[in-house]
């Protein structure tokens, strides 16, 4: 990890919500989810959180070192209000703590008429390679294979 990166880091991205991004085209994703097939077609909580990753790993991206990743670890975000298909949907993520390898995001989200979500997102600087291997182990011991 870059000796950069310092608290107040922001970065922000937009998503303009289609079909693709609702809940009831999460099972699309997989099958374990059929629930929510009859579900409203709104942006739906689960991809919101994947958006919320995606901003915070792109504002990391520039600090990281060959060989780095970053992982989520935890997620307290809020989800208020719903969004149509047409919006567009603005994450915007603020690095607020550094301790170690664990960051912590001040996040947000915003559409087209209001802010709909606000939390904290905190995410861990890995090894590659280390937490591959870690999760092969892992794996074996359970007697699945990757």
């Amino acid at each position: 990890m870059s000796p950069d990166l310092k608290v107040g880091l922001r970065h922000t991205q937009s998503i303009r919500v289609d079909e693709r991004l609702t809940v009831p085209a999460v099972p699309a994703i997989s099958p374990a989810f059929v629930g929510f097939a009859d579900m409203p077609p709104v942006f739906a909580t689960s991809l919101m959180i994947g958006f919320i990753e995606c901003t915070c790993l792109e504002a990391l991206r520039p600090y990281l070192e060959p060989g780095e990743r970053t992982v989520g670890t935890h997620v307290d975000v809020s989800h208020v209000a719903a969004t149509p298909v047409g919006m567009t949907v603005v994450a915007e993520v603020e690095l607020v703590e550094i301790q170690g390898r664990k960051l912590r995001f001040k996040v947000s989200c915003r559409d087209d008429v209001d802010v709909f979500s606000t939390g904290f997102h905190e995410r861990a600087v890995i090894d590659y390679l280390k937490f591959t291997a870690r999760v092969a182990e892992k794996a074996a011991k359970a007697g699945h294979s990757q």
